[in-house]
């Protein structure tokens, strides 16, 4: 595989950055393999015991695809252990780390996007690069490709076409369903959480695009939390919580943007789809009731990370089936 001079120029000059604050964990330039896993949610008891057994990738990156724990404290500990085991880690946020809870003296803290930026920091502490960053790129098995973190949030449009911006929420209730951002995401200084949508997806629309342009000849590798399409979120159990997994203006990234991979979390539901050529891969752990029945057969985080590159091949027919990944 051919070296790229530029990106190995990139990472080699935040290296030299990082060296120079000896409290920051090393990275290196991964020659491995790209692996990613979401939804982790340290703050549950079973899930922080399964990744604290977590085993060394020594040459390999991981992408943490958003969820990993509601407090900096669990991001903290999720990012340890992933630096430990991986030669370089990437994080894109997911509405978890968003949250603004309570401390225990019943202070609240910061919110929206002072929120954040302070997951941005944390991420930092820890050498992890996030959506702040500049993009790299990837030269290990299946590169060299540019690795792209983004933030974009929802903005409530994943709903019928019959059903009012005004009224989403009011039907999604109709059917006890109203996801926990209502009251604990906060979209400030914003009027909305579909307007600070709507900047995150200008915002990311112009790095994706200068990307493009830097790296002419590379495809990306997309990872956000909320999914990109609205026809990757099958949710059988609660089909209203759409309005609060992505947004219909991010439908055509893949496309546009040269994508090899997109991945994503959010719906707690393994699967891997093609579109026009493109991956897509949800890469959700989930809550521990949710991978019960792989933990039972000795299944746990090792198992389940999902291998993004090289990864499978590219399907030689154009309509190919979605794969329900239940065991990893």
């Amino acid at each position: 595989m051919a070296s790229n001079p530029q990106a190995s120029q990139l990472l080699g000059q935040r290296e030299a950055s990082d060296a120079s604050n000896s409290s920051i964990p090393p990275r290196k330039m991964p020659t491995g393999k790209l692996y990613s896993i979401g939804d982790i949610h340290v703050g549950f008891a079973d899930n922080k015991v399964a990744w604290s057994r977590l085993t060394p990738h020594p040459g390999d990156g991981l992408i943490l695809c958003g969820d990993v724990g509601d407090s900096a404290e669990q991001m903290r500990l999720a990012f340890s252990r992933a630096t430990e085991c991986f030669d370089t880690v990437w994080w894109c946020p997911g509405n978890h780390e968003l949250y603004t809870l309570p401390d225990k003296s019943g202070t609240t803290g910061v919110r929206g996007e002072q929120k954040y930026q302070e997951c941005v920091d944390v991420a930092r502490e820890y050498n992890v690069l996030n959506p702040e960053d500049d993009f790299v790129v990837w030269e290990g098995e299946g590169g060299p490709a540019v690795i792209a973190p983004i933030f974009t949030l929802y903005d409530y449009s994943f709903r019928p076409d019959d059903v009012s911006l005004e009224g989403a929420v009011p039907w999604a209730r109709e059917k006890d369903t109203e996801a926990t951002d209502e009251f604990l995401l906060h979209p400030d200084p914003h009027p909305s959480r579909q307007d600070w949508c709507k900047v995150l997806v200008q915002k990311f629309e112009t790095k994706l695009e200068a990307a493009r342009a830097r790296f002419p000849l590379l495809p990306l590798v997309i990872a956000n939390h909320w999914p990109l399409r609205e026809d990757l979120v099958t949710l059988k159990f609660i089909p209203r919580f759409s309005l609060w997994c992505g947004t219909k203006l991010t439908d055509d990234w893949h496309r546009r943007f040269n994508a090899k991979v997109v991945i994503s979390g959010h719906l707690h539901i393994r699967r891997t789809d093609w579109k026009d050529g493109c991956r897509f891969e949800e890469v959700s752990l989930g809550y521990p009731r949710q991978w019960k029945k792989c933990a039972e057969m000795g299944l746990g985080v090792n198992e389940l990370l999902r291998e993004i590159l090289p990864g499978p091949e590219i399907p030689k027919t154009e309509e190919v089936p979605t794969q329900w990944r239940v065991y990893g």
